[in-house]
């Protein structure tokens, strides 16, 4: 039976998983107006939907996988595990106010109106902090609910802040902190579908990786190995000249401009950056 995963269509989630699905080795071709296809290297089906629809279809057992953002899976309620989490479309949802109010905590918040799509999410977050609010569902340019007097604040996506500024609004509290992620239905995860959540996952810790190469002096292996281990232990390969070796590591991407001068400082030289491909730890 061939496998299918729903996979965003359109929205900021559409480009990050095309890159993410054909790095994992996956490979198709989608004209603009497709709504599926299949895989030509394993049996496999892509579904092209609404983000929205992801979680439902893959509740429903339309799609045996799906791509969504986790506030979105977080908002229908529906009962599914995250496979995987994926590293990007990384936004907050965040209850924000215009600059003009005192508007500062979330007991504040005691009897107001707020604009949202994700009212589930917003009301279960005040209900659990024991505060009764009112949310008004509503879709689209949710920050000028508060001009408008449709609301007095409002909880919405945010990832730089720049259109809060805009619409003269301010942040106050994040209620969710969201990313895109892998989903399936509860239970164990086999077969085929065990296969593609392990490429999938390679390609996300690899991304979060670098390979370092350089050589040194092998009086300053111990000292290099405290500053990059590795996952296990660095590779350590003799050189031809007598008491010189060559050391294979990784590091955190996010780390390496500041591991770099201390890698230099501890004797290494010739040092080689290189991105992964994939990575199972």
């Amino acid at each position: 039976m061939t496998l299918r995963l729903a996979v965003p269509n359109k929205g900021r989630l559409e480009e990050p998983s095309a890159t993410l699905l054909r790095q994992s080795g996956l490979s198709y071709e989608k004209t603009e107006r497709a709504l599926s296809v299949r895989v030509r290297n394993i049996d496999l089906e892509l579904l092209f939907v609404r983000t929205d629809d992801v979680c439902e279809l893959v509740a429903d057992g339309v799609a045996d996988l799906g791509i969504t953002g986790l506030d979105l899976l977080t908002e229908t309620g529906t009962r599914l595990q995250v496979a995987a989490e994926l590293g990007y479309g990384r936004c907050r949802l965040t209850v924000a106010v215009p600059q003009s109010t005192d508007l500062a905590e979330v007991a504040d918040f005691d009897g107001l109106r707020l604009a949202t799509s994700h009212p589930r999410t917003t009301n279960r977050f005040f209900a659990d902090a024991g505060i009764t609010i009112t949310t008004v569902p509503l879709r689209g340019s949710i920050e000028v609910a508060p001009k408008l007097d449709i609301a007095d604040a409002i909880v919405d996506l945010v990832s730089s802040g720049s259109t809060l500024l805009v619409n003269g609004l301010r942040p106050v509290v994040t209620v969710l902190e969201s990313q895109a992620v892998l989903v399936a239905r509860e239970g164990d995860i086999t077969g085929l579908a065990a296969e593609i959540v392990t490429m999938i996952q390679a390609v996300v810790a690899a991304r979060r990786k670098r390979y370092v190469l350089m050589n040194a002096p092998a009086t300053a292996v111990n000292a290099i190995e405290e500053i990059i281990p590795g996952i296990d232990a660095p590779t350590v390969v003799p050189l031809a000249h007598d008491g010189l070796v060559a050391i294979h590591s990784t590091v955190e991407s996010d780390e390496v401009w500041g591991v770099l001068p201390r890698l230099k400082e501890a004797g290494a030289s010739g040092i080689l950056v290189l991105p992964i491909q994939q990575l199972i730890p």
